[in-house]
């Protein structure tokens, strides 16, 4: 269960990092205007910002995890 657990915070923190990667006029600030679904570019930064830092905490909780049920 673990292991399925992680691999879903694995993927949220791929996507999240993906989503991240453009900072320049082509990035954020043009998808948040054409789309509207993250609202403004700085709103949608530090949403981006605060799941990333969830998501490495929460990876590193389950890594830890999984490697006190392995010994």
């Amino acid at each position: 269960m673990l292991k399925i657990f992680g691999f879903i915070v694995s993927v949220f923190l791929i996507i999240i990092i993906i989503l991240r990667v453009p900072r320049e006029s082509v990035g954020l600030s043009s998808f948040a205007t054409k789309s509207d679904i993250l609202g403004s570019p700085s709103s949608a930064e530090r949403l981006l910002n605060i799941s990333t830092a969830f998501g490495i905490i929460l990876y590193f909780g389950i890594a830890i995890g999984q490697n006190l049920l392995n010994n």
